[in-house]
């Protein structure tokens, strides 16, 4: 049976590393223009095909793949005249790998579902370098007759495939599982500052901590950096953690719910941004609190 053509749009840090991995897997790809001229030429020079509009990309796809930093830039993709609706196949099904606002899922699903095509939600676990294997976690929703056709590309980029509930059921696992994740890195940041101030060693701090009920693999990450000088075990932008809370806290508010513990990350990562530090990784939070502190 043949494979599907795939559209990719995105070729950022992960989605470049997933383009990879399906061009390793023997699928078609179309891709179109993105930030990084790199990664576009690289995806080109194995033998994928870049048109100039989402529209065109559409057209040339049975599936189309979205892994943008937004829900402004995924909208932004999918509306207008020159957008994936406007050039849709018909029975052609849309994935949204990255993470955005459940409302807007919902929105964009019934006007892709207008124009004879289906909507998922799946957003990812994990990081690019899990991509390149095809190691990703995967928090698939939406209609499952289309989520069980497009399961096997879901399968050789995912090791852990979930099929979560109704379309925005993933979009919103992944913003409780993303604010709890900021709030774990950022306190574990502070502590390896308050550490500092207090003149106890980080080293202690860690082996303490970790010999109990609070080891994890964010506390790890955090680790890695504040004590072992490398921050890429969670290669993860403070501008994306930023982003991410403040649309969990969004979406707590569009309940008529007020979240608590999403104000000291949102807190951090809004002055760690506003300090220039929005393109560090998350674990370069423990130097944004140790210069808080006056200890950097």
């Amino acid at each position: 049976m043949s494979k599907p053509e795939i559209g990719f749009i995105g070729l950022g840090l992960m989605g470049s590393a997933m383009v990879g991995r399906l061009q390793d897997k023997g699928y078609d790809l179309t891709v179109i223009a993105n930030r990084s001229r790199a990664n576009v030429d690289k995806a080109v020079a194995r033998g994928a095909t870049e048109v100039d509009t989402a529209r065109a990309l559409a057209a040339a796809s049975d599936i189309v793949m979205l892994c943008v930093g937004t829900s402004d830039q995924v909208e932004s993709r999918m509306r207008g005249p020159d957008g994936v609706i406007a050039g849709l196949r018909p029975g052609a099904v849309v994935i949204d790998f990255g993470t955005s606002l459940p409302a807007s899922t919902r929105a964009l699903g019934e006007e892709v579902a207008a124009a004879g095509g289906t909507y998922l939600d799946a957003p990812l676990g994990r990081t690019p370098s899990h991509a390149v294997e095809g190691k990703l976690n995967i928090m698939g929703a939406g209609d499952r007759d289309a989520f069980d056709q497009v399961r096997p590309v879901l399968d050789d980029l995912g090791e852990n495939v979930f099929h979560l509930g109704a379309l925005g059921a993933g979009h919103t696992i992944k913003l409780i599982n993303n604010f709890f994740a900021m709030t774990t890195a950022n306190a574990m940041a502070e502590a390896f500052a308050m550490a500092d101030v207090m003149g106890v060693p980080r080293q202690g701090l860690y082996d303490v901590m970790s010999a109990g009920p609070l080891h994890s693999g964010m506390m790890d990450f955090v680790k890695t950096y504040a004590i072992d000088g490398d921050p890429n075990a969670l290669a993860f932008f403070v501008q994306n953690g930023l982003k991410d809370v403040g649309y969990y806290a969004r979406m707590a508010r569009e309940a008529g719910v007020e979240s608590l513990m999403a104000t000291g990350a949102l807190a951090a990562l809004e002055e760690s941004e506003k300090t220039g530090r929005g393109e560090t990784l998350v674990p370069e939070q423990v130097d944004f609190f140790a210069d808080r502190f006056g200890r950097g």
